[in-house]
């Protein structure tokens, strides 16, 4: 793991995963500390979640909520993966939902009605490492 800890206080994250094309794909996560690194929570079939199952290379970002980053802000490669270890999910979830109280909870409920209904799948995390400058 690495001593860079450039995302320990901020709320959203640009995190940039790549398609077999090698195609950037940016989205905006909310970033909890976890393990020596970063974590974030997303839907199990979720798009990052296929591409990180390929391709454990990710760049990232502080954005914000709609996933814009500032002009000359610092960018950073590091080395992603998904969590399938339910335990360690639910120490995320967990993290997760401390750090970002009632908007957790409401996507919680929210994602639950979902599955409900049949569009939404199970929940899922993505832990990373930042590796260095862009």
């Amino acid at each position: 793991m690495s001593d860079l800890r450039p995302f320990d206080d901020t709320r959203y994250v640009a995190l940039t995963t790549f398609r077999r094309s090698g195609d950037p794909v940016t989205t905006a996560v909310w970033v909890v500390t976890h393990d020596g690194g970063y974590a974030c929570t997303t839907g199990a079939t979720s798009g990052k979640v296929k591409r990180l199952r390929h391709t454990a290379r990710v760049e990232l970002a502080v954005c914000d909520v709609r996933g814009r980053v500032a002009e000359g802000a610092q960018r950073f490669t590091g080395t992603a993966r998904v969590v399938d270890d339910p335990e360690e999910y639910a120490s995320i979830h967990a993290a997760v939902t401390r750090r970002y109280g009632i908007q957790a909870r409401l996507l919680v409920v929210w994602s639950r009605i979902g599955r409900l209904l049949g569009r939404s799948a199970a929940e899922s995390a993505v832990a990373w490492s930042v590796d260095g400058p862009a």
